[in-house]
């Protein structure tokens, strides 16, 4: 494909599956692991309550980072090895940053009453303009996983003025057909609810040989998550309709995510198709595709490493920390990379990076990163 380029990260070992699973095999230790910081809100919005939790304060006229989980996890599960990556602190002494838990998703949350009509994904989306209005926010770096990337990506798309940049982790724009929604039924009956979420999350060869992995999440997810109201958030998200974007110039008047994009995805993912098809109905000119080798299922979790390596250099893209260290990323470039840097008085141009042989005053490509 013109403009397509390859950049190789070199290679970082992943985390020893005795050591994932060391992680996460203390429940209340991995939960609570340098939550002191963090300050717990619940957010009234149009469609109920959101329970976010929140470190820093708007810092100028940056964005804040605002996370949204997979389904079948809350910001914890999903998000606490990221964040609490030694690497990662570089990035978020600059940042608020802002965990929004789905409805009744949150640890200790409350069964939803019977009849309760969870929000659609279209909802979700829409309580989150609340939370922006309840801090102060200007706009957000988003970061999403699974059923959370849509979310954002579906938020980015009502309220764009909102968003300044989104990274989407297995990210699915595509509705259930029939034979999907059959086979998802299928499945409830024949699996418990967490090893159904199981098969969502991980690849077949996880399953199959990251045993403690595996176990360290069925744990979490049968007994941190309300089953009951897991279930309502499992069969929204799938029924689901299709993501409405189309790459510009395809169809008419094609709806696309503004802002600049970083879908990503672990190699053998179960998402993995859903994720290269997003890409191609993307704007090229604002989308980095990045595949991972070695982290299955959940890169922020398996390779936090590689994982924050990658976003430090995105923010970089935005304009932003023109100075922080890229250690890994910067001996491995195949190409040059030039950054805009921009002060907190103004919001950066949506996307201010080039990528070429040439260097400065290209506008970027599409890239596709294998790490």
């Amino acid at each position: 494909m013109a403009g397509l380029q390859e950049l190789r990260f070199p290679e970082e070992k992943p985390l020893l599956r005795g050591q994932e699973a060391a992680e996460l095999e203390n429940s209340d230790a991995f939960l609570l692991a340098m939550d002191t910081d963090w300050k717990e809100h619940d957010i009234e919005t149009p469609y109920g309550l959101l329970h976010v939790v929140i470190r820093g304060s708007p810092k100028g006229n940056r964005p804040a980072i605002l996370t949204y989980h997979d389904v079948g996890l809350n910001h914890k599960l999903c998000f606490n090895t990221f964040f609490n990556f030694e690497d990662m602190q570089e990035i978020t002494k600059h940042f608020v940053v802002c965990h929004v838990d789905a409805p009744g998703q949150q640890v200790g949350a409350s069964q939803f009453p019977q009849g309760y009509q969870f929000p659609s994904m279209e909802q979700l989306a829409a309580m989150l303009p609340s939370v922006v209005q309840h801090f102060g926010f200007k706009y957000v770096i988003g970061i999403g996983v699974g059923a959370g990337a849509y979310v954002l990506a579906k938020f980015a798309l009502i309220f764009p003025d909102l968003v300044e940049g989104l990274v989407l982790m297995n990210i699915d724009p595509n509705g259930k057909g029939w034979i999907d929604w059959a086979a998802t039924k299928l499945s409830g009956l024949t699996s418990t609810l967490p090893d159904t979420v199981l098969s969502h999350l991980f690849s077949q060869e996880e399953l199959v040989s990251n045993t403690e992995l595996v176990q360290s999440y069925r744990q979490q997810i049968g007994n941190v998550v309300n089953q009951a109201n897991l279930q309502l958030f499992w069969n929204m998200y799938n029924s689901r309709r299709d993501l409405d974007i189309n790459r510009p110039g395809t169809v008419p008047n094609a709806k696309t995510l503004r802002c600049p994009v970083m879908l990503v995805v672990g190699d053998n993912a179960p998402a993995e198709d859903g994720v290269v098809e997003c890409n191609s109905k993307l704007d090229p000119t604002t989308t980095t595709f990045l595949k991972m080798a070695d982290s299955g299922g959940l890169p922020q979790v398996t390779q936090p490493g590689k994982m924050t390596e990658a976003f430090k250099y995105f923010l970089q893209g935005m304009g932003y920390m023109p100075s922080a260290s890229m250690t890994r990323l910067a001996r491995s470039r195949t190409a040059s990379l030039t950054s805009a840097s921009s002060g907190d008085g103004s919001r950066p141009p949506a996307c201010t990076h080039s990528e070429s042989s040439e260097g400065l005053g290209q506008v970027n490509h599409t890239m596709e990163v294998s790490c």
